[in-house]
């Protein structure tokens, strides 16, 4: 910073009032360049973010987590009593096609064995919420395959 009441050498001379050598004009220009200096760091002490401003972004980001976590879980749960009541058609459908090829009565026992013939890759597949399914006691009884899980999750595991 320049300050005005200071010796100085201007031209090779002494001066011992800066302030009786400089014009007016001059000074002005120079209260200017104190003021950006000023500003400048002024200007660097500023940047960055506050230790709130930084714990506000937190607490905004946590109150959204805890918003939309409870809509994945829902969904994933959705999404798995879907697959499974599609694996369970699949699996009625492959029942009654076997049956109905190989001339069964409604009294007869399904045989997994056998029906995954009529289901791609010829396997039975799995709820994908783990345990297998279960067939029907005779081929009769609707649903012919049901899944452990059922009604004990929400939502349930079974054919309307």
């Amino acid at each position: 910073m320049l300050s005005t009441t200071t010796n100085a050498v201007v031209s090779g001379q002494l001066v011992d009032n800066l302030k009786s050598y400089i014009p007016a004009r001059c000074l002005v220009h120079a209260a200017s360049v104190e003021r950006t200096m000023r500003m400048r760091i002024e200007r660097k002490r500023s940047s960055g973010f506050t230790l709130v401003e930084i714990m506000i972004v937190v607490a905004i980001i946590g109150l959204l987590a805890a918003i939309a976590l409870p809509n994945f879980v829902h969904a994933r749960s959705t999404s798995q009593a879907n697959a499974c009541i599609n694996n369970l058609r699949q699996i009625d459908s492959a029942t009654q096609q076997w049956a109905l090829e190989n001339r069964k009565k409604d009294t007869d026992p399904a045989d997994p064995a056998q029906v995954a013939d009529y289901i791609r890759d010829r396997k039975i597949p799995t709820c994908p919420t783990g345990p297998d399914y279960v067939f029907a006691a005779s081929l009769g009884t609707r649903p012919s395959v049901t899944c452990v899980v059922g009604a004990t999750v929400s939502p349930n595991h079974a054919l309307p």
